[in-house]
């Protein structure tokens, strides 16, 4: 049997966003983050065929486009990535709102704005329009905190580090020029990729985060290295490794917010303050401190990520049973 997906392709400030608008699995009507647990057990060799090679690659990021469930929400947003069914991904929020919108995709309640249920939650979207192209778009994130502080933790052949573990969406190690860690300057993104799968690995041992107003959302699986920025308009610099081998080509949306909330956590941010993020290729994420917000017994932020994505092409791809790669691959 031959599976068939209409695809619409994008980047996200370099990080490319795969949307899914045809072919993904009927699923159930229920809260999204109730259908991802349903495509997560019985449809993830949907996610490995599009993310992965021979279709996909190492960086791959994606999103499935879904009716909503909250009456508040315009359509609803299922995250495929390299890395799994993830609960939030900022690039993909920015890369989608940008395809939804210029391929009248969906038809929001109010123009200029946007209300799209995740699975960690409602995420609102603002837009400028161009013509008939999107200019900007800008996310305002899910509540955003510092959860722990000054973690130290033992990562062989680097020696000790000490790490803030921060959520944006996802739980994120946030680095920062220390002792053992000079920096991002004369840094290979495989050199960042080694140092980060140590890091994790290591970090596993000691920390193992949950959100407390979701037990299912749990476990640092990405890092953001942080770092002095290259662009005089910038306020920071970063990395942020997801997946086996990943380094995302943006800012990213999550890693900026939870950034942004450590740096809150640790009086060095304000409400109303905006951090400029800027990724390993030069592109910059406008971050900014909206609001205060309270994540179970938590003190954080409501963040908001502006940026800019394009459409890159339109992708009719087939899935063959027949294929013995039809699943797709990772080289490790």
């Amino acid at each position: 049997m031959r599976h068939s997906f209409f695809c619409i392709d994008s980047h996200t400030c370099g990080n490319p966003v795969r949307v899914v608008a045809g072919g993904g699995p009927l699923l159930p009507h229920l809260p999204i983050f109730e259908r991802r647990e349903i495509f997560v057990q019985e449809y993830d060799w949907i996610r490995r065929a599009l993310m992965f090679e021979p279709r996909g690659h190492d960086v791959m990021s994606g999103v499935i486009v879904y009716p909503a469930f909250r009456e508040d929400c315009d359509f609803a947003a299922l995250f495929i990535e390299v890395s799994g069914c993830l609960p939030m991904c900022g690039a993909g929020t920015i890369g989608l709102a940008t395809v939804v919108i210029e391929e009248g995709l969906a038809k929001p309640k109010t123009p200029g704005t946007m209300a799209i249920e995740t699975p960690a939650g409602k995420v609102d979207v603002t837009y400028e329009m161009d013509g008939d192209f999107v200019k900007s778009v800008r996310l305002f994130n899910v509540g955003s905190y510092l959860h722990s502080a000054d973690v130290e933790v033992d990562v062989p052949g680097v020696g000790r580090l000490v790490v803030d573990i921060a959520y944006g969406g996802n739980f994120y190690a946030v680095v920062e020029p220390q002792r053992n860690w000079a920096g991002l300057d004369g840094m290979t993104a495989s050199e960042i990729v080694s140092l980060s799968q140590k890091l994790r690995t290591a970090l596993a041992e000691v920390c193992d985060p949950v959100h407390p107003e979701d037990e299912r959302i749990r476990g640092v699986h990405h890092t953001i290295w942080c770092d002095r920025p290259s662009d005089e308009n910038a306020d920071g610099r970063s990395a942020v490794f997801y997946g086996d081998k990943a380094i995302d080509r943006s800012p990213g949306g999550t890693g900026t917010s939870a950034r942004m909330a450590q740096l809150h956590g640790k009086g060095q941010l304000k409400i109303g303050d905006t951090y400029r993020n800027e990724s390993l290729i030069g592109t910059i994420f406008e971050g900014r401190l909206e609001a205060t917000a309270k994540v179970g017994n938590y003190n954080g932020i409501v963040p908001s990520i502006g940026a800019w994505a394009r459409i890159t092409g339109h992708n009719t791809i087939f899935v063959d049973d027949r294929d013995p790669l039809a699943h797709g691959f990772q080289i490790r």
